[in-house]
């Protein structure tokens, strides 16, 4: 199906004009600026061909409805005359032309600083913002499945033409505070990430800067004197008299103007959804919806469902599926006064941490699904890598241990949580090669798993059919242990995990420590527990969750954030013996080629019958262990 300029103009103006209202709903408007078929018309599978919708929502909240109460600052904004807070959003749609041939489910993504990068994630795409040509598709994998995928921008400070939510102005006062480490001395810095919030007074003598190695140890503070905002507008740009030292945590604290009602982004995304479930007259429908987001995105479903907002103004469920990917244990600042939703910095990790309530050290009692009544309660997919369990603000192991770190917690029925073994936070590419870190990146995949678990993820939310049991590091059966306890090889040329800072927490200005547990591992560094892929339980290399930083960015005993290492096994005997590497050589190993691959498709026929590999992903397992191999037996390694 195709359509015509004029049908596709007459179309636009209707949706424009004739805007949808509702008496209480809190989606008021619908306004879609364009719409066209993409990948030339091709069909994708029995589902046809797919079209693209870009266009604006508009919002309307009330202060006083208790659903909104948890937006803060939300009753200082102005507001229009009907006695609600008005904001706009940005929408983006690709949906089956003939909506009756799709699945029936809205399957949203949360924009990570708002890009587009679930057709990457899971269709082998690459990183288009704006998919239209057939290649922006890769294979067609959620379009086969007959997903409609749909955007809306909840962050206020990016740019277009990222997605982004017109945020309004919060009335308020405060002050600012974040930290950052340069990569190379500099005598004036803008931290990236960060909103534009000026400080209220260039020299405010109340401003405060402070350095220190690592995360927990006691600042320095910088004297007033050293350093100063520069003049000008937008991020603040600090400068430093002597210039920043690489590898340094710095720390800034001033009041600042230019607040924003940064939580109007989570009632964003929970009306939109609402709205395509249930209104009967809106662009964009579904029978169902399901949510997934990466990394700061997927921080922030778990501060969404935290803060209710997985149960709309009328009391209802929202999503049915919601499925936060490698977050660990992290929320973030998504819904604080000058809230800073953009920055990845230290520290993520925040109480609560599990999905069922617990007790913390300060007597409070929490969870991140504590406030669902049954029918409100989602399932819950959480995966995440190694990175998640090593980095200081992610501390993955404290969501399915007790807050003491002395016994596992439990999961409840309606939720999974996986480990994808011996991955790093976003996979580095193939062949690895080296960066801000002493060893090579990780390049270990993990899309093959990602869509072997939303194939079961639908089936279990669509039909009820459980999926995969979780599969996570735990205290008994020892996978999972205190860092000091990792039986990592000497490896030479490679850092000793067990000195890296441990997660935790500043509660009244004053450092909590929160327990550092990490997945145990094998004789090769690997890991024990999780979902291994092939390449990980068929070894060519040992891949980790932490990178100690090169020497050329600075300080070099602490690691990269969310940096993985790739290091690959000598060749042969003589080369293992030269290095004083612990590791068998490959030769040792594997008869050669064909023994490697043949055990490689094993592993992979193992992972299908649990249903974390597809069947029709066996030959691309294969086909990237065989250029693995391609490449370990021929390159000159140096680690």
């Amino acid at each position: 199906m195709r359509y015509s300029p004029a049908r596709l103009i007459l179309g636009i103006l209707i949706v424009a004009l004739l805007a949808p209202s509702f008496a209480r709903a809190e989606v008021i408007k619908v306004t879609i600026a364009s719409r066209a078929v993409v990948a030339n018309g091709q069909p994708f599978g029995s589902v046809g061909s797919y079209e693209k919708l870009t266009g604006t929502i508009e919002f309307a909240l009330d202060p006083a409805n208790p659903h909104n109460k948890p937006i803060a600052d939300l009753g200082t904004a102005t507001r229009d005359s009907d006695g609600r807070v008005h904001f706009t959003a940005d929408l983006y749609v690709l949906q089956p032309v003939d909506a009756a041939r799709g699945n029936g489910t809205l399957l949203f993504e949360i924009a990570n600083r708002g890009r587009k990068g679930i057709l990457g994630r899971f269709n082998r795409a690459g990183g288009s913002q704006d998919p239209t040509a057939a290649a922006d598709f890769g294979d067609g994998f959620l379009m086969k499945d007959g997903y409609t995928v749909v955007w809306v921008g909840w962050q206020f400070d990016v740019e277009p033409p990222m997605l982004r939510v017109a945020a309004p102005a919060a009335n308020v006062t405060g002050r600012v505070r974040f930290s950052f480490i340069p990569d190379e001395r500099r005598t004036d810095i803008t931290p990236a990430d960060l909103p534009n919030y000026p400080p209220a007074t260039t020299n405010d003598p109340a401003a405060t800067l402070t350095v220190r190695d690592r995360n927990w140890d006691k600042p320095t503070v910088v004297p007033r004197a050293m350093w100063r905002f520069a003049d000008g507008t937008g991020r603040p740009r600090i400068v430093l008299d002597g210039g920043f030292e690489p590898g340094r945590v710095y720390e800034v604290d001033y009041p600042a103007t230019g607040a924003r009602v940064a939580g109007v982004g989570l009632a964003a995304i929970r009306d939109a959804a609402s709205a395509f479930l249930h209104g009967t007259d809106m662009p964009v429908r579904g029978r169902s919806a399901y949510v997934f987001g990466i990394s700061q995105s997927g921080r922030f479903l778990r501060q969404f469902l935290h803060d209710g907002f997985n149960a709309d103004e009328r009391d209802r469920r929202v999503f049915d599926l919601v499925w936060p990917h490698i977050a660990g244990a992290g929320q973030g600042s998504f819904n604080e006064r000058f809230a800073t939703p953009g920055y990845s910095s230290f520290p993520a990790t925040r109480f609560p941490f599990t999905d069922l309530e617990q007790r913390n050290a300060q007597g409070a009692r929490d969870g991140i699904l504590a406030a669902y009544k049954p029918a409100q309660m989602p399932k819950v997919i959480y995966t995440d890598t190694s990175v998640e369990y090593w980095g200081q603000g992610r501390a993955a192991a404290l969501t399915h241990t007790t807050i003491d770190g002395k016994s596992d917690a439990t999961v409840p029925d309606n939720v999974r949580i996986y480990l994808l073994s011996g991955a790093q936070h976003g996979e580095s590419a193939f062949p690895p090669s080296f960066g801000a870190g002493q060893a090579m990146g990780n390049p270990t995949p993990q899309a093959n798993v990602m869509r072997a678990l939303l194939r079961a993820a639908h089936q279990w939310a669509a039909s009820g059919v459980r999926p995969p049991d979780s599969r996570h590091p735990q205290l008994r059966g020892e996978t999972l242990v205190p860092v000091a306890s990792v039986r990592f090889p000497a490896i030479p040329g490679l850092g000793d995990p067990r000195v890296i800072e441990g997660p935790g927490q500043m509660i009244n200005e004053k450092f909590t420590a929160l327990p550092f547990l990490v997945p145990q591992v094998d004789a090769d560094g690997n890991e024990l527990a999780g979902i291994r892929v092939p390449e990980v339980s068929v070894p060519l290399a040992t891949t980790t969750g932490w990178n100690f930083r090169a020497e050329r960015i600075g300080n070099p005993t602490t690691i990269v954030a969310l940096l993985g290492s790739y290091v690959p096994l000598a060749r042969t005997r003589a080369e293992r013996e030269a290095r004083r590497d612990p590791r068998p050589s490959i030769e040792e190993r594997y008869k050669g080629r064909d023994d490697y691959l043949q055990r490689i498709r094993t592993a992979a026929t193992a992972l299908v019958k649990d249903r974390l590999i597809l069947e029709q992903d066996v030959e691309d397992v294969v086909q990237r262990a065989t250029k693995h191999w391609d490449y370990v037996t021929r390159a000159t390694q140096t680690n």
